[in-house]
């Protein structure tokens, strides 16, 4: 990268614009994911919709792109920040200019959701295949697939702990791209905070509610 997108500022715009796009992704995913709750069949109408078109190939490619810049910008802009503090033996901020601890262990909380996402596409993407009918149309049955490996305790235990993780990093995440952005100046900070906070319990909650129901109640 060279220019404006190799400079500080443009590496933190292109974190911003990629962490939107994966929170996009998420939402989206996350409410997507709740037609569980509705039906079996809906659900599965649902993964075959998604899946079946070449609109899936275009929305990976963005998808895997999105994510290489986001941690390429994220692991040069830790390198940057790490070289310009010097010696880490330099006395702590304090007050307001003390950094949070969901902001230092971004790093940490990246590498472990990157774990979490391989996991849940070898799971789940390139899990074992069923079948199964709806409307006369033939698709794979993922509610299956997922019921099966919902009903294992570790299984759900990792899903849960991974997913208040990611509620973690997201509730930072999405207000740093704002911030990236330019958005969090002025009269409406509060308010891209709120938000911030308010987006990351509902894709947490929304996700974390499918494992604990099967595991609890659809056996």
């Amino acid at each position: 990268m060279s220019g404006f997108l190799g400079s500080t500022v443009g590496k933190k715009y292109l974190m911003g614009i990629t962490g939107l796009i994966w929170a996009g992704f998420v939402l989206a995913h996350m409410a997507g994911n709740l037609l569980i709750f509705v039906s079996h069949d809906a659900y599965n109408i649902y993964g075959h919709t998604i899946t079946s078109g070449k609109l899936l190939l275009v929305a990976e490619a963005i998808l895997v792109i999105a994510l290489v810049v986001h941690v390429y910008t994220a692991v040069s802009l830790t390198i940057s920040n790490r070289a310009a503090k010097g010696s880490k033996y330099a006395v702590a901020a304090s007050g307001k200019k003390r950094v949070s601890l969901a902001s230092r262990t971004m790093a940490v909380q990246g590498s472990l959701i990157l774990v979490f996402v391989i996991l849940h596409l070898a799971t789940f993407k390139f899990g074992t295949y069923y079948e199964t009918t709806v409307n006369g149309v033939t698709m794979r049955d993922l509610a299956r697939l997922m019921v099966e490996v919902f009903q294992s305790p570790g299984y759900v235990i990792w899903y849960v702990v991974a997913l208040i993780l990611l509620g973690y990093h997201l509730s930072h995440g999405v207000g740093s791209s704002f911030q990236s952005l330019g958005l969090m100046e002025g009269t409406y900070r509060g308010l891209w905070k709120k938000l911030s906070y308010a987006y990351a319990v509902i894709v947490a909650l929304g996700f974390i509610s499918q494992p604990l129901y099967i595991f609890l109640f659809a056996h």
